[in-house]
């Protein structure tokens, strides 16, 4: 009855009968009918208010079972039965029982269901959409169910292996690989694999919501994998995932799909491979027999269509292949270095405690934050090596590692001479020049806790007794210094000074045995 009011309310509007037919979705003989029955029965829009659905269908279709039906047997508000089926755990039979409560004489259910297709159908819901497919535009891409398996050659173990199918939307051209899992690095190998066999790239790839290819599903805007992201910025494609449990969103890859189960795990299951490479190889020449088969309701074959509409009208494919890189969220530890793919690779020390993402290639690792390149480094050789630059050091770090031994004795000779040849003798008897820039460190520092006077003149007493560390140089100075508020306190100003500084014996006594005593 909604039908008839909508017919007769846009035929008084003067819509076109055709308009009318697709928006109620009847048949123009219907319609015509209808209208017919409409002005034989004096009916005009707008309708008398009187004129309820019963006196309607009682003046339009005198006599009618349908007039019975409507009086006995009220039909259930389908649009509110379509609602509550979108609800969890609702079923029709459910909806049936209910409408039976109260209406015990109501409609069986077979009647239900099928009165309820019949609305359906007037709303469009059970329409499909047959997508008109243009040349070069969509390649459709999934993994079959159905695994195909190799056979170790020392146990004769059989391990599954996955079936990647690839087809264009025009041409149905096709394109079948097995990878050995369906994991992210597969997935964009068979991907890269595809595009090199076809010698071209499509507008878009329309995958399904595999984790391999969305991060997130999101019907309207699908949060995409980021390897899938840059794989898809490499090839200049729009990546556009069907929606979730939407297979005719891609029904061209499904029926693929279905054509390689088929053809090729059919033909292939009693085969027995012992790598990738040679199952590869046989999957290859049968996709290479189906693509050459005549079609069976039109003319040519899906290699014709795809040299003659989808390859001229595709893209061309980049010089470099992709290569295959991931991506991983890290933080920014205390010493300006991420650890990502067992090696450490250094940041501005201004992002320590912050998040960035690592893209780890076979040779490079890259560093991003926002989006902006802030590094980017060789992949390390060794597990847990450190790569880092010096631009990302702080200055005082900077600063430390760039002193060099021989700007010490620089400084040293400008104290005197006496003091850097202390500072040359330690180095004469260490083994690791860190060792001597430590020491020569520390007898420096000891011209600003005393004087550069106090220091020459306790290296010139160090050189005659043979002494040549930080901590002799130090006695020395201590003995000959008065007891001051800030002498012989440590660097740093820290520790007591020393009042009663201890007696040196000098270089030769009876009580001193010397070396000749131990020969």
């Amino acid at each position: 009855m909604r039908s008839i009011r909508e017919i007769l309310r846009l035929k008084a509007e003067g819509v076109p009968d055709r308009e009318i037919a697709a928006s109620v979705g009847c048949a123009r003989s219907t319609l015509c009918e209808c209208l017919k029955r409409a002005r034989a029965a004096g009916i005009r829009w707008p309708l008398p208010e009187e004129l309820d659905e019963a006196a309607l269908v009682a003046r339009l279709y005198p006599g009618t079972a349908l007039k019975r039906h409507i009086e006995t047997f009220p039909e259930p508000d389908f649009a509110e039965v379509a609602r509550e089926l979108t609800r969890k755990h609702v079923t029709r039979r459910q909806l049936w029982r209910e409408y039976r409560e109260r209406y015990p004489r109501g409609l069986g259910y077979t009647a239900f269901c099928v009165h309820y297709q019949r609305w359906r159908a007037t709303t469009g819901a059970e329409a499909t959409l047959a997508l008109d497919h243009r040349p070069g535009d969509r390649l459709y891409v999934d993994y079959s169910g159905d695994p195909a398996y190799l056979t170790d050659p020392r146990t004769g173990e059989k391990r599954r292996v996955e079936l990647f199918v690839a087809a264009w939307g025009f041409s149905h051209y096709l394109y079948a690989e097995a990878t050995a899992t369906q994991s992210t690095a597969d997935w964009l190998r068979a991907h890269v694999n595809a595009l090199a066999a076809f010698g071209c790239a499509p507008a878009a790839i329309v995958p399904d919501n595999t984790t391999t290819a969305v991060r997130r599903a999101l019907r309207y805007d699908p949060d995409l994998n980021p390897s899938y992201r840059e794989f898809a910025e490499h090839y200049s494609v729009v990546v556009l995932p069907a929606r979730v449990r939407r297979p005719r969103d891609k029904a061209k890859v499904e029926n693929a799909v279905l054509i390689a189960q088929r053809r090729v795990l059919a033909a292939l299951r009693d085969a027995v491979f012992f790598s990738l490479a040679d199952l590869n190889a046989a999957i290859a020449r049968i996709v290479e027999e189906i693509n050459s088969e005549p079609f069976q309701k039109r003319e040519g074959n899906r290699r014709e269509l795809f040299e003659r509409h989808d390859r001229p009208a595709a893209r061309a494919l980049p010089e470099r292949r992709y290569e295959y890189a991931e991506w991983k969220r890290c933080l920014v530890h205390r010493d300006h270095h991420i650890e990502a793919g067992r090696g450490y690779y250094s940041v501005h020390y201004s992002l320590i405690g912050q998040r960035v993402e690592a893209r780890l290639g076979a040779h490079m690792v890259e560093i991003f934050q926002h989006g902006k390149l802030i590094a980017a480094h060789a992949r390390v050789e060794r597990p847990y090596q450190r790569r880092t630059l010096d631009e990302h050091r702080p200055p005082q770090h900077r600063a430390y590692l760039a002193l060099g031994f021989d700007e010490l004795i620089e400084r040293a000779n400008r104290i005197g001479v006496s003091t850097a040849g202390v500072i040359v003798k330690h180095a004469f008897n260490r083994k690791y020049l860190a060792d001597s820039i430590r020491n020569a460190l520390g007898i420096l520092r000891l011209a600003q806790d005393f004087s550069p006077e106090a220091l020459e003149l306790a290296a010139s007493r160090a050189l005659s007794l043979g002494v040549y560390n930080y901590r002799a140089l130090r006695e020395l100075i201590m003995q000959d210094t008065p007891a001051t508020p800030n002498a012989g306190k440590a660097p740093g100003g820290c520790g007591p000074a020393r009042t009663e500084p201890p007696s040196s014996l000098p270089a030769e006594h009876e009580n001193v045995r010397g070396a000749k005593y131990f020969h």
